[in-house]
C-alpha cells in the first residue's frame, strides 16, 4: 500500500490539467477546464477537469477519477504503474516496499490507535463531572455544544497519572504512551506522568483525519498557556495545520482557505458559518505549512490579529513565502481592527463583518512593499536608491524565474508610481499641507510602485489583460454579452483576476447589469476594496487604451474590440502550451494525424506572434493600439 503522503506529493507537484491536456484539448471555464471526453465519442464538450478538486468528470459517460486514474485508463496500465510514471515526472522516487516499510507503517497505525483512544478519553472527561471547569470556560467563550462535538474537544483532569492509568488499564503499554507523546519521563529517572493536566484539549489530525497529536490550553496557572504534543514519529508541529482535514470540503467549495492564529480562532470563525479555516500549531507559519496550504488552494488568506505583533507576523510570513512562490501560488493578508483577534471579531461583528475584513485582504506584493517603506523617509536620492536596492535583493530571493520576472516588473511599477519622474510631490492631503509622516518630498501618498526615468515597459500579456478588464469596467452592459468568455479569460495578473471575479460577483448578486453604468460598477468595486486596482486600470505607465475601450465608445464597437482582443489573448496564452502538447503527442506517436495537428498549431502560433509583434510596435510608438 502506497503512503497517502506520497500520492499527495505527486498531486501537489503535477497539475491534473497538465496531464489531461497532453491528450485532450482543454479550454478554461472559470476555475475548471473543459474538453471532449477521451473515453467516448462526443461533439459537444462534457468532460471537465478540476485542479482544485483533483479529479476529472464526464457528464456524458460518467468517467471520473484522479490523476492516477486518468493515466491508468488512457494508457491501459495498472494503477501502480500509473503512479510510477507520474512519480518519475514529478522527480520523486517510489517508496521502498520492503518488510521494514511495512513494519514502520504498522507502527504508525499503532500510534494513531493510541492517540485516538486518548482523544475519546479526553472527550469523556469533558462530558463528565471532572469537566465542569472546562465546560464553564467554553460557555464563557461562546463555544456551543455542537462545536464541542464537531471539534472533538476534551479535558485533561488535574491529576498526575489519570490518563496513564486509564490507558494502561486498556492494555496499552507505558512505552506506547511515551512514544505517542502522552507521558513525560523525568530526567532523574522517576516515574512517568501525564503530559497534559488541567487543560482544555484540542485533537490535531493529519490530512486523512487521523489524530496524531494534541494541543492543550491551561485552565489553571501554568506558565505555558498552550502546549502541544512533542515531536513523534507521526507528529511534526511545523508540518501540520489545525483542522485541515475537517475544513477540506469547505475549502474546496469556497475556493480559498483562511489561516488564523490559534485553535479558538478556528472554532469561533467556523462556528460563525465560515468553515474554510485552519491554523498553524502555535508557531508562525512555516515553509512546510505554506506548502500544505497551497495543496489546498492557490491563494490562502492569512488573517492576523489587529496589533503590532500581527503586522510583524504578516511581514515575517510574507518574507518566508518569497523563495517558495510558484506561478499561481501566493498569499493574501487580512488585518483585523486594533485589539481584535479572529474569534473576538467574529463574535461581535458577525459573519458578514468578518467577511468584509477578508474581502479587503491585501496581496502578498503589497505587504512586501509596505514592509520596506514602513517607518522610512524618502526625501533624499540616497534613501530612494536604498529602497531600490532592497527591492532588488528581495526579488532575487524568488526561486521561480517566471514569478521573479513578474515581481521585478511589479516592484518597478510601484517605484514609478511612488516617485515618478523628477520626484515631484503629490500629497493626498491636498495643496499647502504637509506630506504624510515618514514620507518626505518625492513620495506619492498611496502610490504602490517606483522608478526614476521612463516608466518600465509593460508586457504584451499585461496590456491585453488590462485592456480586456477596463473595457468591461467602462461598459458594464457588455457583461451579459460576454459573461462566459470573461469568466474563462486566462489572467496572469493576480489583481486583475481578483477584479474580474468581483465584477462577475456583482453581476450575479442581483445588480441589474442592464441599468448598471460605469460609475455604478466602480462604486460597487470601491465598496469591495478595489480602489487601488481601479486606479491601476486608468493611471500609471502604459495606461493608454484603444478607443473601443473608452467610456464614450458605442457598445457595439466595445464588444467587437473586446472579442478581437480576447481571441488574440487566448491564442497568445494557450497556444504555446498546445504546441508543446502536440509536439509531445507527435514524438510519442508519429502519425499523419499528429503531424497535421502540430503543423496547424505552428501556423496559428506564427500568425499570433506576427499579429502580436505588430501591436507591440504600435504600442511602442505611443499611438492608440489594439492590443
Amino acid at each position: 500500500m502506497l503512503p497517502p503522503d506520497f500520492l499527495d506529493e505527486i498531486r501537489a507537484r503535477i497539475a491534473l490539467s497538465e496531464i489531461v491536456g497532453r491528450r485532450v484539448k482543454l479550454t478554461r471555464a472559470g476555475r475548471e477546464h473543459k474538453g471532449l471526453c477521451p473515453f467516448h465519442n462526443e461533439k459537444t464538450p462534457s468532460f471537465t477537469v478540476s485542479d482544485d478538486k483533483g479529479f476529472f468528470h464526464c457528464f456524458g459517460c460518467g468517467a471520473h477519477g484522479s490523476i492516477f486514474d486518468f493515466v491508468a485508463k488512457t494508457e491501459n496500465v495498472p494503477f501502480i504503474e500509473a503512479v510510477e510514471k507520474l512519480a518519475g515526472q514529478a522527480g520523486l522516487k517510489m517508496p521502498a516496499r520492503t518488510p521494514g516499510e511495512a513494519e514502520r507503517a504498522a507502527k504508525v497505525e499503532g500510534l494513531v490507535g493510541v492517540l485516538e483512544l486518548a482523544a475519546r478519553w479526553f472527550e469523556a472527561q469533558l462530558a463528565g463531572n471532572a469537566g465542569q471547569l472546562a465546560r464553564d470556560y467554553l460557555k464563557k467563550r461562546g463555544v456551543s455544544a455542537e462545536a464541542v462535538r464537531r471539534f472533538q474537544l476534551g479535558f485533561a483532569p488535574d491529576h498526575r497519572t489519570a490518563l496513564k492509568e486509564a490507558l494502561i488499564a486498556r492494555k496499552l503499554s507505558e512505552a506506547q504512551l511515551l512514544e505517542a507523546g502522552l507521558l513525560v519521563k523525568p530526567e532523574d529517572g522517576g516515574a512517568t506522568f501525564d503530559r497534559f493536566r488541567l487543560r482544555l484539549m484540542f485533537p490535531i489530525a493529519d490530512r486523512r483525519g487521523r489524530v496524531i497529536g494534541f494541543g492543550g490550553r491551561t485552565l489553571g496557572d501554568h506558565k505555558a498557556k498552550y502546549i502541544n504534543s512533542p515531536e513523534t514519529p507521526i507528529f511534526h508541529k511545523g508540518k501540520n495545520l489545525y483542522c485541515a482535514a475537517l475544513a477540506r470540503e469547505a475549502i474546496r467549495e469556497a475556493g480559498t482557505v483562511i489561516v488564523v492564529e490559534g485553535y479558538m480562532d478556528v472554532i469561533g470563525v467556523a462556528s460563525a458559518g465560515i468553515p474554510n479555516v485552519v491554523a498553524p500549531l502555535g508557531t508562525a507559519l512555516t515553509e512546510d505549512q505554506m506548502r500544505e496550504l497551497w495543496r489546498l488552494t492557490p491563494e490562502p488568506i492569512v488573517c492576523l490579529d489587529g496589533d503590532a505583533a500581527g503586522q510583524r507576523a504578516a511581514y515575517a510570513a510574507a518574507e518566508r513565502a518569497l523563495p517558495l512562490l510558484q506561478p499561481g501560488h501566493s498569499l493574501r493578508f487580512a488585518f483585523l481592527p486594533e485589539g481584535e483577534d479572529p474569534d473576538s471579531h467574529v463574535q461581535h461583528a458577525g459573519r458578514d463583518g468578518f467577511r468584509a475584513v477578508l474581502d479587503a485582504a491585501k496581496p502578498l506584493s503589497a505587504v512586501l512593499w509596505e514592509a520596506r517603506i514602513k517607518g522610512r523617509r524618502f526625501e533624499e536620492p540616497e534613501a530612494r536608491a536604498a529602497l531600490d536596492r532592497d527591492l532588488k535583493q528581495m526579488v532575487a530571493r524568488i526561486a521561480d524565474p517566471t514569478v521573479r520576472t513578474y515581481y521585478d516588473t511589479a516592484m518597478r511599477e510601484r517605484l514609478w508610481q511612488a516617485f515618478g519622474v523628477g520626484a515631484a510631490v503629490r500629497s493626498s492631503r491636498g495643496p499647502g499641507r504637509d506630506p504624510p509622516p515618514n514620507r518626505g518630498p518625492g513620495f506619492r501618498a498611496g502610490g504602490p510602485g517606483l522608478r526614476v526615468g521612463p516608466p518600465p515597459p509593460l508586457s504584451p500579456t499585461f496590456r491585453r489583460e488590462r485592456l480586456l478588464v477596463v473595457t468591461v469596467v467602462n461598459h458594464p452592459a457588455l457583461i451579459e454579452r460576454i459573461a462566459e468568455e470573461f469568466a474563462a479569460l486566462p489572467l496572469k495578473d493576480n489583481d486583475l483576476d481578483a477584479l474580474r471575479a468581483a465584477i462577475l460577483d456583482i453581476a450575479g448578486s442581483g445588480a441589474r447589469v442592464q441599468g448598471l453604468d460605469s460609475a455604478g460598477l466602480r462604486e460597487h468595486l470601491t465598496n469591495k476594496g478595489f480602489t487601488r486596482a481601479l486606479e491601476r486600470l486608468s493611471s500609471g505607465p502604459g495606461a493608454l487604451i484603444d478607443r473601443f475601450a473608452r467610456p464614450e465608445a458605442p457598445l457595439e464597437a466595445a464588444e467587437i474590440g473586446w472579442r478581437h482582443t480576447f481571441h488574440l489573448h487566448r491564442r497568445a496564452v494557450t497556444l504555446p502550451t498546445e504546441v508543446e502538447a502536440a509536439a509531445r503527442a507527435y514524438a510519442d506517436n508519429p502519425s499523419g494525424e499528429t503531424k497535421a495537428r502540430l503543423d496547424a498549431l505552428k501556423e496559428e502560433m506564427k500568425a499570433a506572434v506576427d499579429e502580436g509583434a505588430a501591436n507591440d510596435l504600435a504600442a511602442a510608438s505611443g499611438r492608440d493600439v489594439t492590443i
